[in-house]
């Protein structure tokens, strides 16, 4: 057995509620079967990353996003002898909060909740794993780990402002369980830097695929201007997708082998001795080089002029935002008609709507959408 780093999460853990340990399996193993038998975890299938769900069978969902960050977390945590388990936990779980329809969606239902807390996808998540999802007899949500839910909360970094989170999910809602101010800790920010690596380099995937843009293009981008010049005379007498599949291999490992040197060179500068260390360090251990951090930037703005703002994908993100408007005040009208009473918190009916909406597929959106228009 691999020995585990100081500055590791330990694999033993408390949660909110009291349950005995499990003879098999240690807590944070737990924690991550727990996210792939929840219902949130499966709806993720048929979820927007780009393309709306229904667009093709072969660009990327949220599901199969999840697992590819999921795959890069845990190379990176098995690198810095990190919790495996956990880092493997918040990959898989840290988009469970996503609207139908990506963005997209998420904008707009915050426009439809802005007289009554907006909406967050983050913290979404938060709720869907403490609130929501319901299997258990003596609690509500999944009662994860509580180093689980410091992760997820804190996948952006410290929450300096928590303004969102009393919002949507109440004031003192963890009882001062999360220190927010606190940094995450190493599991949390590997799994918040494979979350960049993976949709970078995977949508990047997806828009050449779908004849977004060309191969061509990319060469004023630094890192990937040598990439695609080292395999430039492959593409004349190979299949192009093959070479399209090792230029986004090779970016990944490019991102991958900066992370692992820079962090090395972050961790070597502070020194730090233990989790504690970790948590109250002045920034993030697990990053980019300057130089891949401007690579990172430079990738996102192109592909958000040349693929996010696409004229037919902003067609197809903006009928969504459409179906999601629709059927919040349709449902707000006359919310029995579509879930049981009970269902209804009573404190806050617009709550429970954005709930059902944000926890629906782009599919039974649309096809919600179609019956009751």
């Amino acid at each position: 057995m691999q020995k585990k780093s100081k500055l590791s999460i330990p694999l033993n853990s408390r949660r909110i509620y009291y349950e005995p340990k499990s003879h098999f399996r240690n807590d944070f193993q737990r924690d991550r079967d727990r996210i792939i038998h929840s219902t949130a975890f499966r709806r993720l299938k048929h979820k927007t990353q780009v393309f709306v769900n229904t667009t093709s069978d072969h660009y990327r969902t949220r599901i199969t996003h999840s697992l590819e960050v999921s795959q890069i977390a845990r190379t990176l945590a098995k690198i810095f002898k990190l919790n495996e388990d956990l880092c493997e936990t918040l990959s898989l779980a840290h988009d469970l909060g996503h609207t139908p329809f990506g963005h997209a969606g998420e904008e707009i239902l915050n426009e439809c909740m802005h007289v009554n807390g907006g909406f967050d996808h983050n913290v979404q998540t938060i709720r869907i794993v403490t609130l929501l999802e319901n299997k258990y007899y003596n609690f509500k949500g999944l009662n994860l780990c509580l180093e689980t839910i410091d992760g997820l909360v804190k996948h952006n970094g410290p929450v300096y402002d928590l303004k969102p989170i009393n919002q949507i999910l109440g004031t003192n809602f963890f009882k001062k369980k999360i220190n927010f101010k606190n940094q995450p800790s190493l599991e949390a920010q590997v799994s918040s830097l494979s979350d960049d690596i993976a949709y970078n380099s995977h949508d990047l995937e997806d828009g050449l695929k779908a004849k977004l843009f060309k191969i061509e293009q990319l060469t004023d981008l630094p890192i990937i201007s040598d990439i695609v010049y080292k395999h430039k005379n492959k593409l004349k007498n190979k299949n192009k997708d093959l070479v399209l599949r090792q230029i986004i291999r090779d970016i990944i490992n490019e991102m991958v082998k900066d992370v692992v040197v820079n962090t090395k060179k972050n961790l070597k500068k502070a020194k730090p001795k233990n989790i504690h260390d970790v948590y109250k360090s002045e920034s993030c251990f697990v990053s980019f080089s300057s130089k891949m951090l401007e690579f990172d930037q430079s990738l996102k703005e192109f592909l958000k002029y040349n693929m996010y703002f696409n004229k037919d994908v902003l067609k197809k993100t903006n009928k969504g935002k459409k179906i999601i408007s629709k059927l919040f005040f349709l449902i707000k009208k006359n919310p029995n008609k579509f879930f049981k009473e009970k269902v209804i918190s009573k404190k806050n009916k617009e709550r429970s709507i954005c709930d059902f909406i944000a926890g629906m597929t782009d599919r039974y959106a649309i096809e919600l959408y179609n019956s009751i228009k």
